[in-house]
């Protein structure tokens, strides 16, 4: 067996599947667990990632737009690497290569004629059948199975911590800074689990845009944020997007220190095992009072600044 996974998410299902030593090539996003990082890229960026928001967004919706993909598949690389699988997804053609971005890399085809497996998580209960997908195609279906149960477990042990806590916030995650959206998919979930009230997104659906005006009239008493791609570094120095805005220092949030900032790109939009973790920093965030804050600093962290 010879793995290619061209998602992060998928990389980290691989390997929490004990199947990290079949894998021989990665996309330029897979990050995680570390030794991966040592693999053959097949996959790049069309276009500079380390723009500002409002310029990442102004590239894409041109690629978008003219039928352009965003990602480059080397397909060179594919056919020297020989694999037996692909992982790639059809969620999302922005967060991640896609499958259409595949099978133009493979129209030559490959002399190895790989098994292609597409990912779709657009909630929980995808990820469980993502994880079930590759488990099947892999030969390891039991195994997949074990994941599941033990990742639903300690999820549900979360849950149940957070629902002790008599307080229930309202809270507004916000996935991308300029133009203003609202994180969708298994982030309302997520916050559910986490006993918050999500003010925005509809789990299950993808993420969508949304106006201060919206923000304004939500006054959430949390506001957090998880741009995709972004790590808490990249996220920090992004903020001037909000805090510029007059609205800004009337959110309640705001005013009240309760804003904060999440790792998107390595926690709460990785539809893969570490779900667990990224559940976690939301009840860190939501009741301090009931969880050691284990992931602060490394998954979240306060913003301490106010306008």
């Amino acid at each position: 067996m010879r793995i290619v996974s061209l998602i992060a998410s998928a990389t980290e299902i691989v390997h929490a599947l004990e199947l990290g030593r079949y894998q021989i090539g990665r996309s330029h996003e897979c990050d995680f667990p570390p030794e991966m990082m040592g693999l053959p890229v097949c996959t790049s960026p069309t276009f500079a990632i380390n723009g500002s928001s409002a310029e990442i967004d102004r590239l894409v919706k041109e690629k978008l737009s003219a039928a352009l993909s965003i990602y480059n598949v080397f397909a060179e690389v594919l056919e020297g690497l020989q694999p037996t699988h692909i992982i790639t997804q059809t969620q999302c053609k922005v967060c991640a290569v896609s499958l259409d971005d595949v099978e133009r890399a493979l129209a030559g085809s490959l002399a190895s004629r790989p098994k292609v497996i597409s990912l779709e998580p657009n909630s929980l209960a995808d990820i469980w059948a993502d994880i079930r997908r590759v488990a099947r195609a892999c030969g390891v279906q039991s195994r997949g199975e074990v994941l599941i149960q033990d990742l639903k477990a300690k999820m549900e042990q979360i849950q149940t911590v957070s629902a002790s806590s008599p307080i229930r916030p309202r809270v507004a995650c916000i996935e991308w800074h300029e133009p203003l959206m609202a994180a969708g998919n298994w982030v309302p979930e997520l916050v559910e689990m986490a006993n918050g009230q999500n003010l925005f997104g509809v789990a299950g659906l993808h993420s969508p845009w949304m106006s201060w005006e919206q923000l304004e009239a939500s006054d959430p008493d949390v506001i957090i944020s998880m741009p995709c791609g972004f790590d808490l570094q990249k996220m920090e120095s992004e903020m001037y997007w909000l805090t510029r805005n007059p609205i800004w220092p009337k959110l309640k949030a705001v005013q009240n220190r309760q804003v904060y900032l999440a790792d998107g790109n390595q926690y709460l939009n990785r539809p893969g095992p570490r779900i667990v973790e990224s559940l976690r920093i939301l009840a860190e965030i939501l009741h301090p009072g009931g969880f050691e804050p284990s992931l602060q600093e490394c998954g979240w962290k306060r913003f301490p600044r106010i306008w």
